[in-house]
């Protein structure tokens, strides 16, 4: 980044506007009634439980990589920026919570559906793979291996849980009745269509965008619009392209640009001298692993846009 990083936010508290959600990174203010100051913290979370210990620069990272990929993507789907700068939306003691980690954005009705595409057998997707030869009700071809691309991206969508609770993974049919036929197939195409010229353009950096999920509301007119983070590597799986072969070769999943650092961490971590149970709280985590994982991020933005 050619800004300097802000320093660390665990939770953004502004006194001037009033307080709509706090999620697992991002905290959402009212302006008016037809805007929304979303607020990237540092927060992190991890097996659906928030981290203590914030990443610092990693708010700012997401909103940074949100805004270069609203920018390429524009010509597919209208997104949810105003154009405004957030600062103008907050009291002048209240800018460096805001300053290079905020997006003020239009107020939507958000669509209970979580659009995801996976170009790559990855994840939940392999291990499902696995059980059923299929993805979300998609059939797929047999002897697929790990991290294997697929011959074209697959839509597999999820409805959104509530707070505190896992997305669930759905059928296009069922996004049929949630939303309508028209609507669901427009969701569906459009994602697709965004996350091919995504990919493109990240493979030209090097990187492997194995799969994503995207979120979309409709305006005051109907009309379907892109919404939330886009293409972050905490909404995306992004791969090194150089170290893609030799996992494909023995199976193994690639390095990665996201939080699977600190998943492999937990993973291992005691707590009173037995392993996590991944509830609340997590484990403190250690220096080393906060900076290696803000490293992450922070390459991962600079690939992307040298």
């Amino acid at each position: 980044m050619t800004q300097p990083v802000p320093s660390a936010l665990h939770t953004s508290k502004l006194h001037s506007l009033p307080l709509l959600a706090r999620g697992k990174v991002r905290d959402n203010y009212a302006v008016g009634n037809d805007r929304i100051l979303m607020v990237a913290s540092d927060r992190l979370s991890a097996f659906d439980v928030i981290m203590g210990e914030p990443i610092p620069g990693k708010g700012a990272l997401l909103t940074q990589m949100a805004l270069y990929w609203f920018d390429k993507l524009g010509d597919i789907c209208p997104n949810h920026l105003t154009g405004e700068e957030p600062e103008s939306a907050v009291q002048p003691d209240e800018v460096p919570q805001v300053r290079l980690r905020s997006m003020l954005v239009k107020r939507l009705k958000p669509l209970p559906i979580e659009a995801v595409v996976r170009g790559y057998l990855a994840g939940s997707g392999w291990k499902e793979y696995q059980e059923s030869q299929a993805v979300c009700g998609v059939p797929l071809p047999a002897g697929l291996i790990n991290s294997a691309k697929l011959a074209e991206p697959i839509y597999t969508p999820a409805a959104k849980a509530e707070a505190g609770e896992h997305d669930e993974n759905i059928t296009f049919e069922r996004t049929v009745e949630m939303v309508g036929p028209e609507l669901a197939a427009q969701i569906r195409d459009i994602s697709i269509a965004i996350y091919k010229k995504a990919a493109a353009i990240a493979l030209t950096k090097g990187m492997i965008i194995a799969d994503t999920k995207f979120e979309f509301g409709l305006d005051e007119d109907g009309k379907l619009v892109l919404m939330d983070e886009v293409l972050t590597p905490d909404s995306s799986r992004y791969w090194p392209v150089e170290g893609y072969a030799d996992a494909l070769a023995t199976g193994a999943n690639p390095p990665s640009y996201d939080k699977q650092f600190v998943r492999d961490w937990l993973e291992q971590a005691k707590v009173n001298g037995k392993p996590w149970d991944k509830t609340a709280p997590a484990p403190r985590l250690p220096q080393e692993v906060i900076d290696k994982t803000a490293a992450k991020y922070r390459e991962a933005l600079e690939r992307l846009t040298a």
